[in-house]
């Protein structure tokens, strides 16, 4: 099942499924320490009860078991074919640290005050409403818990060796595209309005930088896949010229060893009032 107010659908995922899910799965693998690292700085510790939403083939939630032993974690996604992707793989955890739900971020039907943490990674580009789905989690939430979002800006999204001269009018082209499907690719400089609007208090943001000398360039090939760009070519998003720089630079981050990329994440917190 797909939520109608959400761009995101795995079922049509340029890249084909199998491979969609590994591109996730070294996405989270690439960053996780630097954003574990910012969540700890805003408050999440071990033995909290977590909300994970859109939590997808599972691969953030195993990242947040194994940092958090004495936690329980709540998993929601409503697309069941990403649920079950996630149960298979986390098949050996027991039941009482782990619940899987099945719901929409706009009606969680998770009772009120209920989690001291809520993680939404990269989904809130994703959504037609996002100031319903933080009004959503902010019902969930305790008193005094926190919500923190991870998600991109195109405008600040990092760069690539050897340069692509036309990338920042691609990522233009690609968002204003994404916000025509009701998606927005530069939801980053947005959240702390968000978060203001959704009635969280004590506002911050911060960004994770990932860089191909430090994590590895094996999530950057999958990032920078010219089939992930095909769809945008072919209809008219992108010109060929645009369409061959990117086919440029994925030949060199595939093949030369002076490539090298680096990406930004934005990362912004609020806290439900006491």
């Amino acid at each position: 099942m797909k939520d109608q107010r959400s761009t995101y659908n795995i079922q049509s995922a340029i890249l084909g499924f199998q491979e969609e899910v590994e591109r996730l799965r070294v996405q989270v693998t690439m960053s996780w320490d630097k954003e574990f690292r910012t969540l700890k700085w805003y408050g999440l510790q071990n033995g909290m009860s977590v909300l994970e939403v859109g939590s997808g083939p599972g691969y953030v939630t195993e990242q947040l078991l194994n940092s958090l032993p004495d936690s329980h974690i709540t998993s929601l996604e409503i697309d069941n074919t990403l649920q079950e992707q996630a149960k298979k793989l986390l098949k050996d955890v027991s039941s009482e640290r782990i619940k899987f739900v099945e719901s929409s971020i706009y009606n969680t039907d998770l009772p009120d005050n209920s989690f001291d943490f809520v993680i939404a990674r990269l989904i809130f580009l994703h959504l037609n409403n996002p100031l319903e789905a933080a009004r959503e989690i902010y019902r969930v939430l305790k008193p005094g818990g926190r919500l923190v979002i991870i998600d991109n800006d195109d405008g600040v999204f990092g760069t690539v060796n050897p340069e692509i001269p036309l990338l920042h009018n691609i990522l233009k082209k690609i968002s204003d595209y994404v916000a025509q499907k009701g998606g927005n690719r530069l939801i980053g400089r947005s959240l702390p309005r968000l978060l203001l609007k959704s009635g969280y208090i004590d506002i911050d943001i911060d960004s994770v930088i990932q860089h191909s000398d430090v994590h590895g360039i094996d999530g950057f090939k999958r990032q920078f896949d010219i089939n992930r760009f095909v769809h945008f070519y072919r209809n008219g998003v992108i010109t060929s010229d645009e369409f061959e720089q990117l086919k440029q630079a994925s030949e060199a981050i595939n093949n030369s060893s002076d490539a090298y990329a680096m990406m930004n994440f934005i990362i912004a917190c609020g806290k439900k009032p006491l």
